[in-house]
């Protein structure tokens, strides 16, 4: 059976009243980074420009710009990148904020505490505009399915006119991070209360092997989640699903790389940056948008 995309309706773009701005450390570099998020015209969408290079480069939030999903999503106009974009383009997109410049002096946004909490409390103090164009909103009328490894990820068509993400994450019996579940729907309200202060995870051996690879000089337990063998070291639960949540997060940010709004209820089962790029890049493909090769990807009846 053949899966179309279908428009729903649409909503009216928005973007950032003024211009703010904060700084942090950088997760990857270790470097403080200054970020400035910048009121932008429509169907700009949203845009990273690298203020630190010459001339400065400016790096389109876009499928077709993804170059890396290992552990992160990467974006790429050569020669110029920008790593771990997803909390910064979740913060947008859940908060409904379509066209927007977004002004780095590193190759990488500020960590801050590992989750989207920061970006969204600048981003609601700017405030939103409305603007006088159109953003289409799409639904899928079968259900699409990416899978790799034993992960899959699907979007299934809509009941009600919203979009609703159930993750379930499962590390295995022994492992220090419980088997959770979370359900939401997306909403900026939503969002904000519910998902944005949800912060990466990782294992305390993997964030060993990023520290031997000269990653995360200036972070430690306390600024983010490492769970260790009885749980997080230094640090304590959000939310007793935070990992599950923020796994909501991440697929927030990186489905906003469609640059259309999507209803529906997506399914995840152990997925990440990964899957999260490859449904979006079939997505795109559907909408005739183009994509290029990459994981296993099937549509379901």
């Amino acid at each position: 059976m053949t899966t179309n995309v279908k428009k729903h309706g649409y909503r009216y773009q928005r973007t950032i009243a003024r211009s703010v701005e904060l700084q942090g450390i950088g997760f990857l570099t270790g470097a403080t980074v200054r970020i400035c998020f910048h009121p932008a015209p429509v169907g700009t969408g949203v845009v990273f420009a690298r203020s630190d290079l010459q001339p400065a480069a400016r790096i389109p939030a876009r499928i077709a710009a993804v170059t890396g999903t290992q552990r992160r999503t990467t974006l790429c106009r050569p020669p110029a990148q920008v790593a771990l974009v997803e909390h910064v383009l979740a913060a947008l997109a859940g908060l409904r904020l379509d066209n927007c410049s977004v002004e780095l002096d590193a190759p990488e946004p500020p960590g801050l505490d590992g989750s989207a909490q920061g970006f969204v409390r600048i981003l609601r103090q700017a405030g939103a505009v409305l603007q006088p164009a159109r953003r289409a909103v799409w639904y899928v009328d079968s259900p699409v399915v990416v899978s790799l490894h034993g992960a899959t990820l699907a979007l299934h068509p809509p009941v009600g006119r919203d979009l609703r993400i159930s993750y379930a994450l499962d590390y295995g019996p022994r492992s220090p991070i419980d088997r959770q579940l979370c359900t939401q729907v997306i909403t900026p309200e939503t969002f904000a209360s519910a998902v944005a202060a949800c912060r990466t995870f990782l294992l305390e051996e993997e964030a060993e092997e990023l520290r031997r690879q000269g990653l995360g000089s200036r972070t430690t337990p306390a600024d983010l989640l490492v769970f260790g063998r009885h749980g997080p070291i230094d640090n304590r639960l959000r939310f007793a699903n935070e990992p599950a949540r923020h796994k909501i997060l991440d697929l927030v940010g990186d489905l906003s790389l469609l640059g259309h709004d999507l209803i529906g209820h997506i399914v995840a089962y152990r997925s990440g940056h990964p899957l999260n790029t490859e449904l979006t890049r079939l997505l795109s493909r559907l909408l005739g948008g183009g994509s290029r090769p990459g994981l296993e990807s099937r549509l379901a009846a």
